[in-house]
This record gives structure tokens, sequence and C-alpha cells, in this order.
């Protein structure tokens, strides 16, 4: 039987050292790799922490329509989903470290959520699934 798993995200950036401390100073992800490509690009991969191997894959867009994108990859749908295990820890370090809060944290039948925006604008879902 054939296994696949999703390996890396795609997120458009303006400027990779920008993206980098947003998501490391103010996620608490980690920099798993910065590696220079040409002058121009960089292969630049970040995770939440306990995130096994799927990555955020930071790309800077280099075409007007990619610099289109940045921030609205989903046309305002929520892009990515943060599971955690500890959502009061998470959402009070987010507000401590400024990151906006577009929606206030609520209780669903699946969870606990509330919704943020990166730096960039791209909505997130911060999420504590229910019986965790």
């Amino acid at each position: 039987m054939t296994i696949q798993r999703l390996m890396h995200i795609t997120l458009l950036v303006d400027d990779y050292d920008r993206a980098i401390n947003f998501y490391t100073q103010k996620l608490n992800f980690t920099l798993i790799e910065d590696t220079i490509l040409t002058p121009s690009k960089r292969w630049v991969l970040i995770a939440p922490p306990g995130s096994g191997e799927c990555c955020l894959l930071l790309a800077k867009a280099d075409s007007e329509e990619q610099k289109s994108r940045i921030g609205n990859q989903t046309g305002g749908r929520v892009f990515l989903f943060l599971q955690t295990n500890d959502f009061r820890q998470d959402f009070e370090n987010l507000k401590m470290k400024g990151v906006e809060i577009v929606r206030e944290p609520s209780i669903e039948a699946y969870g606990t959520v509330a919704v943020f925006a990166d730096l960039y604008g791209n909505l997130w879902d911060l999420i504590e699934p229910s019986g965790k």
C-alpha cells in the first residue's frame, strides 16, 4: 500500500527575514532550514513545535501575480489550522506578542477555536480539539 503525507505547504511572503522573524518570534515556530539557492531565492522551512515532518515553505513572491496573493492565498477563508494541546497558553501568547485576533475564542462541538491573522493577513484557526 502506498503511504502519502503532506511534506511542505508554500506560504508566499514579501521578505524572508521579516517572515522568519514573525513566525519564530510571535508564533514560536522553529526555523528548520534556511538555505541560499540564488542571490534572490532561499529555501526556508519553518514549523510549529511538535509538528512532525510537515513544514511551511516560505517563498518570496517574485512576480506581480504572486505578490498579489500575499496575505490572501485562500480568498479570505481561513488558510491554516494550528492545533494545540494548551489553547489558553497559546492564545494568551498570541495576544501578548501583539498578533491580530480576528475572532475571539469560542467553544464549538469540535473544540475551542479562535481566528488570528499572520504578518500578511492570512487567517489561521488556533484550535484545541474536544477531548484533548
